[in-house]
């Protein structure tokens, strides 16, 4: 999946959102935040990963924080979760690591978003392209993934 594959689903979806394409990568939050000129707790971070059983999950969380794993999985009702394989990403999202928007996934997938995500009006994630940025309402995340708001990170 693209830029323009999200363009096309935010569109379906009627959302009010923002694809911003730059001359170079934008795969991390120091590389966003230089990009944008934006705090890095505006700037998500979409991370996925995987429960004992192999099953995805999403957490969200402000690029100044990182996904507790333990919370994630507790939230998630597993024992553990550990980090997907770049692989993997690509497999269940249809976008590459760094590319990886928190919406408009290829298959179904479970998403938890900190609290954190939630306090702003607008937040910048992955925009489907590693040279792209997705400016989108949080609650508009939430919406479209039916994701469960629950502290995640530490």
């Amino acid at each position: 999946m693209n830029v323009e594959d999200l363009r096309r689903y935010l569109q379906a979806m009627g959302v009010d959102a923002r694809i911003l394409t730059f001359k170079g990568h934008t795969r991390t939050v120091e590389e966003a935040e230089k990009r944008l000129g934006v705090g890095r707790e505006r700037v998500i971070k979409s991370l996925l990963f995987l429960d004992e059983s192999g099953k995805p999950v999403i957490g969200i969380v402000t690029g100044d924080r990182k996904v507790d794993g333990r919370k994630l999985a507790r939230a998630c009702g597993a024992r553990k979760v550990k980090i997907a394989p770049p692989n993997v990403v690509e497999e269940f999202t249809g976008y590459r690591v760094g590319a990886m928007p928190p919406i408009g996934h290829k298959t179904p997938i479970r998403v938890f978003i900190d609290p954190e995500v939630m306090r702003f009006d607008r937040v910048y994630g992955g925009g489907g392209a590693e040279n792209a940025l997705l400016e989108i309402r949080p609650e508009d995340i939430r919406r479209l993934t039916n994701a469960e708001v629950v502290e995640i990170s530490k």
